[in-house]
C-alpha cells in the first residue's frame, strides 16, 4: 500500500489560512480633495443651484455624479457658463487666463484650488520674476500642469519623466529651478530630479514644504500591502493619475495581481480564485463609502477578517475657500450678469 504524502507546511498553511482583507491606512481623500468637495457642497447649500464647476472638481466618477445630483453643473470652460452665475475652479488649479475669462464672462468665482497647488503657482511666478528657467516635472495634459504652466509660460518647460531630460535646454545652467506636479509621488519626482541634476549640477530645489506627501503615503501603504497580499484592489477612477499609479506600484512591488475599480460591482470573482489575502486601498479622490462597499462585497465572499495596515498618520486639513465667507455671492453674480460686458 502506497502512503499518501503528507502535505508540505506551505500547502497546509495555504489551505488553512483564513481569508482576510489588508486595508491600507492612509487611503482615500487627501486634504485638498476633501476641501474641494466640501466647497461645492457648501456653495450649493449657501447659494443654491446651479453652481457651475470648471472641469471635474476631482477625478472621481462617483463624486462628480453625486454633486451633479445636488445641482452642480460641470463644464469644460468658464466661457460655457451664462453671465451672472457662480463658477468654481477645481482642486487642480487654473491658469491666470481662466480667471480673466471668468471676469470677461461676468461671473462670480470660487477658487477651490488645493493650497499646495497654489503654493507651486506662487513659486512659478516668483522664479519667473527672477528670470529663472523653470523645469516643471509632471504629466503632459494634466490639468494641474496646464494651470501651473499658465503662470509663467515663457519660463516653464515640462519634463515628463527622466527620459525627457536629454532634450531640455536652458539659457543659463546656474539659474535653473525645478517644480513638480503635486500628485506625483516623491519617489517619482526625485528620479527625474536626479537625472536633471546630472545635466544641470546647479539645479535649485523648491522649498521642501511645497511637497505633497499624500500621494507618497498612499504608495508606501500599497507597497506594504503588496508584500503581504496575493491580490491588490485599488478603488479609483480611470482618469485619476494617482489611482492608476497605485496599481502600477503594487505590481512593481511584486503582488501577483492588482486591479483598479470604480465600484465593488466591477470586481471579477475570478480574481479571488486561490486568494486568501486581499490588499485594499483607494486613490486620493475617493470617498470612503466606496471602500466600505468593497469591504461588504468581499465579506459576502468570506473575506470578513479586516486587518489595518498603517504606514503613516495624516492630520493635515485646509480651510475652505475665502469666497464662501461672502453670504451675498449669488447677488454679486447676478449684479455682474446685469452689467455691460467687460472690455477686453
Amino acid at each position: 500500500m502506497t502512503a499518501t504524502p503528507a502535505p508540505t507546511p506551505d500547502s497546509a498553511s495555504a489551505t488553512n489560512r483564513p481569508k482576510r482583507v489588508l486595508l491600507a491606512a492612509p487611503r482615500g481623500y487627501c486634504a485638498g480633495v476633501d476641501r474641494a468637495v466640501i466647497a461645492v457642497e457648501k456653495a450649493l447649500e449657501q447659494y443654491g443651484a446651479p453652481i457651475y464647476v470648471r472641469h471635474e472638481i476631482v477625478h472621481n466618477k462617483y463624486v462628480v455624479q453625486t454633486l451633479e445630483r445636488k445641482g452642480a453643473i460641470f463644464v469644460d470652460q468658464a466661457t460655457e457658463v451664462p453671465p451672472g452665475n457662480i463658477v468654481m475652479f477645481s482642486a487642480h488649479g487654473v491658469a491666470p487666463t481662466v480667471h480673466e475669462e471668468a471676469r470677461q464672462g461676468r461671473l462670480a468665482t470660487i477658487d477651490a484650488t488645493c493650497p499646495l497647488v497654489t503654493k507651486v503657482h506662487k513659486e512659478a511666478v516668483r522664479f519667473a520674476k527672477e528670470d529663472f528657467d523653470i523645469l516643471l516635472i509632471g504629466h503632459e495634459g494634466h490639468e494641474e500642469v496646464i494651470g501651473t504652466s499658465g503662470e509663467a509660460p515663457d519660463h516653464i518647460q515640462l519634463v515628463d519623466g527622466p527620459e525627457d531630460v536629454a532634450k531640455i535646454e536652458v539659457r543659463d545652467p546656474s539659474r535653473v529651478v525645478w517644480l513638480s506636479q503635486t500628485t506625483l509621488s516623491v519617489d517619482e519626482t526625485m528620479e527625474t530630479v536626479d537625472a536633471l541634476k546630472e545635466k544641470f549640477p546647479q539645479l535649485i530645489s523648491p522649498p521642501s514644504d511645497d511637497i505633497c506627501y499624500a500621494t507618497q503615503n498612499r504608495q508606501t501603504a500599497i507597497k506594504e500591502l503588496a508584500g503581504q497580499a496575493e491580490l491588490v484592489i485599488v478603488v479609483g477612477s480611470k482618469n485619476s493619475s494617482n489611482s492608476i499609479r497605485m496599481v502600477e506600484v503594487a505590481k512593481q512591488a511584486g503582488v501577483p495581481a492588482a486591479y483598479l475599480v470604480d465600484f465593488a460591482s466591477e470586481i471579477d470573482e475570478a480574481w479571488l480564485e486561490g486568494v486568501t489575502s486581499v490588499g485594499l486601498s483607494s486613490g486620493a479622490s475617493v470617498p470612503d463609502v466606496l471602500v466600505q462597499e468593497v469591504l461588504e462585497w468581499l465579506a459576502e465572499r468570506g473575506y470578513a477578517d479586516v486587518e489595518i495596515v498603517k504606514t503613516a498618520d495624516e492630520s493635515l486639513t485646509f480651510s475652505l475657500p475665502k469666497e464662501l465667507r461672502d453670504k451675498n455671492l449669488r447677488a454679486v453674480a447676478e449684479r455682474l450678469g446685469a452689467e455691460e460686458p467687460a472690455e477686453k
